[in-house]
């Protein structure tokens, strides 16, 4: 046992160290690949980067449609239910009249009202009592306010206060690169993916190196440039591009045009131009990455301490090892994709389900037809990615992992012998089997 300890303690600097690369053909050919896939990228950001001119072209064409408005926080004053003006003896109708305190612009401190609603048949403004804070959308062109949104902007800084407070708490300064990296992904989205989008350039191909980009500063941030996150890197760009592959081809095979929505059937007003369907795909990939991140640094991180923890144990022992910890982490997250889509369309499926229509009909809304082929592709993306990610990191940690180490098939230190007459499984190569449960697993 001794000698296995000396042997793991020399084994752990190679596999974690950047030496490995100096006689590993595997672990060079992933730098390698993982680097050009980087310069690709920064290339892309370049070419594809916003002049912004779109983007005020179309807050220029929102204004003159009445789609783009001031917002200014404001403060209720009163709420008086009066009889309405059109209210007859034979129909007597009741009319909310509001007035609010204007908190910032140009009349801050003035006292305006807004136009009286129906209490009857206008639901669109919650119920509003004296002191509570709201947001009011002004038009500077004709000076008329109207209610926007409730201001929720104090509640959700304490809960990004308090879900900051947590991470750090736990992970400490991994959590602090993982909060730093979120605010990276927010700003290639809001300023990257949008305005270029905006002016002109391919919703898809913006979509792909953004998530390119994503992907190879989230996992640099948050785990650091080592052999594993390399790793986790070339399993999540492989995946992608197999997500994307499928996507694209089912996008076209579905007819997906992407007016589905209301927002939808507003954006071409304000970006003529735009390919609605492009974007829905783009935005498909992006929805992958998250859950694609965690399934690939999973899989390479628990490949390399089973590595180093058994530094003599053969490359198809580890695949093997490393896919039964990855099939159960796949068998929640697809479920979880799913539960994601639906859970952000909860109002639309009530209105499905009291629509009667038999279950194909409603599968075939396009609303409905996008999460499906969303869901769907993206859980084949990520069952590719355990697989790929796994068998490239033992291949990347396995073999020879030094020159004075133990060789490839040499045996695991107080390992048991095969029972006699049946062969040792540990010195064969992975079978398809290795990659699904067995029969009777879930007796």
């Amino acid at each position: 046992m001794g000698a296995g300890h000396s042997h793991g303690a020399g084994e752990e600097k190679l596999i974690d160290g950047w030496d490995r690369l100096s006689h590993d053909t595997t672990m060079r050919t992933t730098v390698f690949g993982v680097g050009i896939a980087t310069m690709l990228t920064i290339v892309g950001v370049i070419l594809l980067w916003p002049t912004g001119e779109g983007r005020d072209e179309a807050i220029a064409s929102g204004r003159q449609l009445g789609f783009v408005a001031e917002r200014l926080s404001a403060t209720v004053d009163d709420e008086v239910l009066t009889e309405c003006s059109y209210s007859t003896p034979e129909d007597i109708q009741f009319c909310r009249e509001i007035t609010f305190i204007v908190n910032e612009g140009p009349e801050a401190g003035a006292l305006v009202a807004i136009p009286p609603i129906n209490a009857r048949f206008d639901s669109s403004i919650p119920p509003l009592e004296a002191g509570d804070e709201v947001i009011l959308g002004f038009e500077a062109s004709t000076n008329h306010y109207f209610f926007a949104d409730l201001d929720r902007r104090s509640s959700l800084v304490w809960l990004a206060t308090i879900f900051a407070i947590f991470v750090i708490a736990l992970s400490r300064i991994r959590g602090v690169l993982a909060l730093v990296s979120m605010a990276t992904t927010i700003v290639v989205l809001l300023g990257f993916v949008a305005p270029s989008v905006l002016d002109g350039n391919d919703p898809l191909l913006v979509c792909i190196v953004a998530a390119a980009a994503i992907a190879i500063t989230s996992l640099s941030l948050t785990h650091g440039l080592s052999p594993s996150t390399t790793v986790a890197l070339a399993g999540t760009l492989v995946a992608l591009v197999l997500t994307l592959g499928l996507s694209y081809v089912f996008w076209e095979l579905a007819s997906i045009t992407g007016l589905g929505t209301e927002e939808a059937l507003l954006l071409p007003y304000l970006a003529s131009e735009l390919d609605l369907s492009k974007l829905l795909l783009g935005g498909a990939v992006i929805g992958t990455l998250g859950a694609l991140d965690d399934i690939t640094v999973t899989q390479a991180v628990t490949v390399a301490e089973m590595r180093r923890r058994e530094p003599a144990a053969p490359t198809g022992s580890l695949i093997r090892s490393g896919i039964v910890v990855g099939r159960e982490h796949i068998a929640a997250t697809v479920n979880t994709l799913l539960l994601a889509y639906a859970g952000a369309s909860m109002p639309l499926l009530l209105l499905f389900s009291v629509s009667d229509q038999p279950l194909d009909m409603v599968a075939n809304a396009e609303l409905i037809a996008v999460e499906i082929v969303r869901t769907l592709c993206g859980s084949i993306g990520l069952v590719a990615a355990v697989p790929v990610t796994t068998v490239l990191a033992a291949v990347a940690t396995g073999g020879t992992a030094s020159r004075d180490g133990p060789p490839e098939h040499a045996p695991i230190d107080d390992a048991p012998e095969p029972p006699a007459g049946e062969p040792d499984r540990a010195l064969e190569p992975p079978r398809w089997e290795d990659f699904a449960p067995e029969g009777d697993e879930f007796d």
